[in-house]
């Protein structure tokens, strides 16, 4: 990976978010409120920092995946960080969050430039982007957004494949049960 502005990369690359003495990491809390493991979380923040750098370089607005996303999101909370050493010293430029206003106008606005971004991102480095934090348009503006945060100390996740077997299985034996009496 050899972008165009090397010394710009090479201030991305090198940036470290969050104290280097937290016994929870950036990348571990990013993890943890993601349900995701550590070495995922890591290779997240390497593509938000990828994100970062054709925010300032592309030559048109950006727009992230949301894996990339929940590392800005969370690069937001670390506001000393992002606001006073991040985007001054190593971004050289404000990078501000603008989320959707909503409707279709907004809708089709960020999916060409989802887009855009798929296609900047693999002039600039290369190679297209790992499709596992980056997937298609369609996942992410039609799949995505219906995620939603839940506590698993109180909550059972399912996939809804398993939910619809063990829904068919308790029917069925309801019907045997049935039969039965």
């Amino acid at each position: 990976m050899s972008p165009p502005d090397d010394a710009l990369w090479q201030r991305i690359a090198d940036h470290r978010i969050g104290p280097a003495d937290a016994s929870l990491t950036f990348a571990a809390r990013l993890a943890r409120e993601n349900r995701w493991s550590e070495p995922h979380a890591r290779r997240v923040i390497d593509e938000y920092k990828c994100f970062c750098y054709l925010a300032v370089t592309a030559g048109h607005e950006v727009t992230p995946s949301d894996a990339v996303d929940q590392a800005w999101h969370l690069h937001l909370t670390y506001s000393r960080d992002y606001w006073e050493v991040f985007c001054p010293a190593v971004l050289a430029s404000p990078l501000h969050h603008g989320p959707t206003q909503g409707g279709e106008i907004e809708r089709t606005r960020f999916y060409r430039q989802y887009a855009d971004t798929l296609a900047a991102y693999e002039a600039a480095f290369g190679a297209p982007p790992p499709a596992d934090i980056w997937p298609a348009a369609n996942r992410r503006f039609s799949v995505d957004p219906k995620g939603v945060r839940v506590n698993v100390f109180d909550d059972i996740i399912l996939k809804r494949r398993v939910a619809l077997a063990l829904s068919l299985i308790v029917f069925l034996a309801g019907l045997i049960a049935g039969r039965m009496l």
